[in-house]
Parts: structure tokens; C-alpha cells; sequence
């Protein structure tokens, strides 16, 4: 495989791309369980902006190289945030805390893709960017691949985040199927990410959420 200089600096934008979206994610979960009273993620030095504090070798590092020189994926994964649903304030439902914890991960791609393409958009209109400049393309690719990390993310499968929500919407009494169920969340997470056809799970909705997006804001600024 011949690996050009263009090919590098590609590589190494998408992997900055990753690394950046991910550690934004990984502070949602960090700051919301913070914030129901559990102080694990910040002894843990977990709530902070940090990247290195939230990078995954495999997830962060190794996922985004191998996606960016086959131009492929928009997803990965951080060291996931360590929380203990017991020391939360009592005032909230265990599995109430649960779901907040795992769709705070998720709402910050959200925020972070949407603040993109407004920052994006706004650019544009002040004729800061150029039509044909190349930081367009790299700017929609930020905001996509948040879109798809929020949508990849909230696959309800073990160990994703979605499946962290669909243990905490799960009545007790069916506790025991979902736990026979999340034994096999693994595969059905690569079945996923490794099937073209059923990835277009989380990148069609992303792709769709990222165009009605900057439409939207487009509109607003006359763009």
C-alpha cells in the first residue's frame, strides 16, 4: 500500500478528529456522574478536556489510524469512565442515574457536532472560508463523525452506552433476559461496525442529522 503525504496528513486529521470527539464524550459521562453526586470520575482524574485522561489504545489510537488509511468508519471509543451508581445522591433512582451517565456521553457529540457546523456555517457566510477550501471538507467530516459516534454509541448493545440505557429501562423481573441478552452484546456490536449493511444503522440517521443541520443553520445565515 503506497501511503502518500496527502495520505498522512488525512490520516493524522481524522485520528485528531477521534481523539478530540471521544474525550468530549467521555467528559459527558465523567461531569454527569459528578453531578449526581458520585466523586469516582474525579479522583480518577476524569473530569477534564484532557484527551490523554480518556484515550483507549485500541479505541482512540489504533481504530482511528486503521479507519483513516483505509478511509473507512467514523467511530471509536475511550477508556471508559468508572462511576459507582451507589454513591450517587439518593435523590435519584439507580436506574434513572444510569441512563443519565451513559446518554450524557452521546449529547456531548451532539453538542459538539452542532456547534461545528455552526461555527462551520458562520464562516462561510463571512467569507472567512473560501467554497472550495479544504478546511469545508474537514470541518463536515468533524460534524458527521460526532453524528455517528452519537448514533453508534446508543446501539442498544452492551458495552455501548444504548445498552447501558436499555439495562436501566429494563424492568427487574426481566433482569435475568437482559443479562442473557448483554453476554452477547460484544458480537452484536461487531456484527454492526464489521456488516456495510447494517452499519448504515448508525451512519444513515448521522448522515441525515448532519445535513439538516448545517440546512438549518445555513438558512439562518443565508448561506
Amino acid at each position: 500500500m503506497n501511503v502518500g503525504a496527502e495520505d498522512i496528513q488525512r490520516i493524522l486529521i481524522y485520528v485528531f478528529v477521534l481523539i478530540v470527539s471521544v474525550a468530549l464524550h467521555e467528559f459527558g459521562h465523567a461531569i454527569m456522574a459528578t453531578w449526581l453526586g458520585d466523586d469516582t470520575p474525579r479522583r480518577q482524574g476524569r473530569v477534564t478536556l484532557n484527551p490523554l485522561a480518556h484515550a483507549d489504545p485500541i479505541g482512540t489510537l489504533l481504530l482511528p489510524l486503521v479507519g483513516g488509511l483505509y478511509g473507512a468508519g467514523g467511530f471509536g471509543w475511550g477508556k471508559p469512565v468508572q462511576w459507582q451508581p451507589s454513591r450517587v445522591n439518593r435523590k435519584w433512582h439507580m436506574s434513572t442515574a444510569k441512563i443519565l451517565v451513559a446518554v450524557a456521553g452521546p449529547a456531548m457529540n451532539v453538542v459538539l457536532g452542532t456547534s461545528i457546523a455552526l461555527v462551520h456555517v458562520i464562516l462561510v457566510s463571512r467569507h472567512v472560508l473560501a467554497p472550495g477550501s479544504r478546511m469545508n471538507g474537514i470541518l463536515t467530516f468533524a460534524c458527521t463523525t460526532n453524528f455517528i459516534l452519537f448514533f453508534f454509541n446508543l446501539i442498544p448493545a452492551p458495552p455501548l452506552d444504548g445498552g447501558h440505557v436499555l439495562e436501566g429501562l429494563t424492568p427487574y423481573r426481566h433482569r435475568g433476559t437482559y443479562e442473557a441478552y448483554a453476554r452477547y452484546g460484544i458480537f452484536v456490536v461487531g456484527a454492526i461496525v464489521f456488516i456495510p449493511q447494517l452499519a448504515r444503522i448508525f451512519v444513515i440517521p448521522a448522515t441525515f442529522c448532519a445535513q439538516h443541520v448545517y440546512n438549518a443553520f445555513g438558512s439562518l445565515f443565508g448561506v
